[in-house]
């Protein structure tokens, strides 16, 4: 059997590892296209990356069987534009689009369901002012984003006029190069009216917070998993995700029919997804907070250790043309979960764990995997992709029988982790919630 070479788009080390574990990889030949540094950092070049990733294609003597990408914008974007002029399998620009553009996609929503936040948009230009009908607490945040870049919870008017002036200051980073996409498209006139770089007003939601993953195959909707995102206390960073849910099983088949429904009406088809909610059980209520048009690829330990296949499965199998079928609790453990190590604290890193002390806590602790995210010197407000609220200092991934022993694996790895700062005292704007200072 020949093998088949799949392009990457932002191949980083860690997802190489896992790529290797998908069913059948032998007969699979990866190849990284573009880095995941000018992908993910600073100004976004959308046409130098196009030209880029067409000259590395172009250049290539074998066959092109496949391109996929795991990343957020433009790493969404780049898959079916590449994949519509080389002839590879993905879901339709328009349909990225349609989840992505925060307002666009609340327009679909509406249209199909009711679980759902009352919205509006908020004029950046003139003197922006609370939406008429919305209520504090709420949400701003670009109609494009990513990691809750630019995104602020605001309880008051105060508040809201802050957030504002710091959407306004730092919103071109991403939403320049989002309109660079949307002109490639017969936009609806509320859209174009908005354009790429315009911001969303969101009444707060009450409840907690879960995850559904699955993936659309010639037109049918598949849900293969609902996940538990647990957030610091008193904050609204996360603390861990958790598979599979402990969320009672008429409300996660809720999750589910939402998720179908929507999907269909945003027109995904050969791709993966992920879709965040709310559920209040004091009030019984369902609502969608976020649609993103990509697997979760910082999922695929989790569903490694539980389901005995990484979810990178899914995206592999949809480009070549095949039903993903992802396997159910055929791993070695019951439960596992990607906890965020975080400080909620400015700060100058001085050390960090060295790759002998990870590869140490490793293989004391089955089950584990550590990913640090900074690097010696580096300042952790100026580390990519963090929210507006805290710093995360390394991703803790673990396999486990049961809760506790979930929680005992994880304070063993924290209690092992080293790191060290040189503390200047500034913080995030206020949240709440606890990590090491």
């Amino acid at each position: 059997m020949a093998q088949k070479n799949i392009f990457v788009i932002g191949l980083d080390e860690e997802n190489m590892e896992t790529l290797r574990d998908v069913p059948d990889s032998i007969h699979y030949r990866f190849h990284p296209l573009l880095g995941i540094d000018e992908l993910q950092t600073g100004d976004i070049d959308v046409k130098g990356l196009i030209r880029k990733a067409q000259a590395e294609l172009d250049a290539f003597e074998g066959s092109i069987d496949a391109i996929v990408g795991f990343w957020d914008f433009p790493v969404s974007t780049l898959v079916p534009m590449l994949g519509e002029r080389y002839g590879t399998r993905s879901t339709s620009l328009e349909s990225i689009i349609k989840c992505e553009h925060k307002y666009w996609s609340r327009l679909e929503q509406q249209k199909v369901i009711d679980e759902h936040p009352r919205f509006a948009l908020v004029d950046l230009e003139n003197d922006a002012k609370p939406p008429e009908g919305l209520r504090f607490p709420m949400w701003l945040k670009p109609v494009k984003s990513f990691s809750s870049e630019l995104a602020f919870g605001v309880k008051n008017e105060e508040e809201f006029h802050e957030a504002v002036a710091e959407i306004r200051e730092g919103i071109s980073r991403i939403g320049a190069p989002f309109e660079i996409i949307l002109d490639r498209l017969d936009l609806p006139p509320e859209i174009a009216d908005a354009g790429g770089q315009a911001c969303l007003a969101e009444e707060s939601l009450t409840g907690e917070q879960y995850a559904v993953e699955g993936y659309v195959y010639d037109g049918e909707v598949t849900v293969y998993g609902v996940l538990d995102s647990i957030n610091y206390p008193g904050s609204s960073c996360f603390l861990r995700h958790q598979y599979p849910s402990r969320l009672p099983q008429q409300v996660a088949d809720r999750l589910r029919d939402v998720s179908k429904r929507v999907m269909k009406q945003l027109g995904m088809d050969n791709a993966t997804f992920s879709i965040e909610f709310f559920y209040d059980a004091e009030t019984d209520e369902v609502n969608l907070l976020e649609v993103n048009p990509r697997h979760s690829q910082s999922h695929a330990e989790m569903f490694e250790y539980v389901d005995g296949v990484p979810n990178h499965h899914c995206m592999i199998s949809l480009a070549l043309g095949q039903d993903p079928q992802l396997p159910h609790q055929e791993g070695p453990y019951q439960v596992a979960a990607k906890w965020y190590y975080r400080r909620f604290a400015d700060g100058v890193v001085r050390r960090v764990p060295t790759a002998e002390e990870l590869r140490a806590v490793e293989k004391e602790i089955p089950g584990v995997k550590v990913e640090v995210i900074p690097s010696e010197g580096q300042r952790l407000s100026e580390m990519p992709g963090q929210d507006q609220y805290s710093f995360e200092l390394a991703h803790i991934f673990v396999g486990a029988a049961d809760d506790e022993e979930l929680r005992e694996k994880y304070d063993r790895c924290v209690e092992a982790l080293r790191f060290e700062f040189d503390d200047d005292g500034t913080a995030p704007a206020a949240d709440g919630g606890t990590g090491p200072n």
